[in-house]
């Protein structure tokens, strides 16, 4: 366990402010330590509203269960929590009723019904893969099989991941086709917006060289497909609006300061324990910043 001395709690009003969360594998170890940050230092946003790891780090932070992300990463090597095997059985890396079902109900134990009570709701961004478009699903309830299939939707990689049915749909991976949601978190009535980054400030994706596997791949697919030939251009224009409205004061960017920290299928606890501290002493000097901007 981490630990870092109590950071001054504030009463900051946060109404109007939405928290959003990028995803980006276990490099999403940084979100949970600046959540556990906001939790410690009494800042309690209404609004979430997460991609992948992004979605799947916060639920801890509503549910008010302080550093819980830090213990769950001590499961990430366990051979039944991903690997390849798992992935040539089930079609799937990542073992998702394990991660998302055994883990939390079992093992280190998910507060559902705080959850379901807390003055803050998330938004989870998954990818409709037959119609190729976002699907914004609130997750409030008590339902462990819930939270198991709208976390693993989310999280669904291509390759990696089988397709999520919900409800009849097919589901995948929600940075296919909103990595950074900030437009609807501003459509969605918030006035400004706290984005939480997982790359460092001036990164840009590089296009895929793979795409003609990814058409072939998915051949039955085609809309999925397209957004996944596209996904750098279309990541790279929302990291420039992210840039232009921070500028503006319109949104306050919390971001790694440095790259390569560990990738996103970074499965070593210590270097992800590594990546937690090195966050909490970044967030340290970025807090002051923060509360200023958050009383404006």
């Amino acid at each position: 366990m981490v630990k870092e001395e109590a950071i001054i709690e504030t009463t900051i009003n946060t109404r109007g402010v939405a928290l959003v969360l990028e995803g980006g594998g276990f490099r999403g170890v940084f979100t949970a330590a600046v959540l556990d940050v906001f939790q410690e230092a009494g800042l309690q946003f209404p609004y979430l509203i997460g991609v992948s790891a992004g979605a799947a780090y916060s639920v801890s932070y509503v549910a008010g269960q302080y550093q819980r992300n830090l213990e769950v990463n001590r499961f990430v090597n366990d051979p039944r929590y991903c690997g390849f095997r798992h992935w040539l059985r089930k079609g799937n890396f990542f073992n998702w009723d394990f991660i998302y079902h055994e883990i939390p109900t079992a093992i280190i134990p998910f507060d559902y019904q705080a959850f379901a009570r807390s003055p803050s709701y998330i938004k989870v961004v998954v990818c409709d893969i037959e119609k190729g478009a976002p699907d914004y699903q609130e997750l409030r309830t008590d339902r462990p099989e819930d939270f198991r299939d709208w976390l693993a939707a989310t999280s669904a990689l291509p390759i990696l991941s089988r397709p999520v049915a919900i409800n009849g749909k097919l589901y995948m991976d929600g940075g296919l086709v909103d990595s950074i949601p900030l437009q609807q978190a501003l459509a969605d009535g918030n006035e400004r917006a706290i984005v939480v980054l997982t790359r460092p400030k001036g990164y840009r994706k590089k296009a895929s060289r793979s795409s003609w596997f990814l058409r072939l791949y998915y051949r039955r697919y085609p809309k999925l497909a397209d957004l996944m030939a596209q996904r750098a251009r279309v990541y790279n224009q929302r990291l420039e609006e992210v840039e232009r409205l921070e500028q503006e004061g319109k949104v306050f960017v919390i971001r790694p300061d440095a790259e390569g920290l560990v990738s996103r299928m970074e499965n070593d606890p210590a270097r992800l324990q590594v990546l937690y501290a090195d966050t909490l002493r970044h967030m340290k000097d970025i807090l002051p910043a923060l509360q200023r901007w958050l009383a404006v």
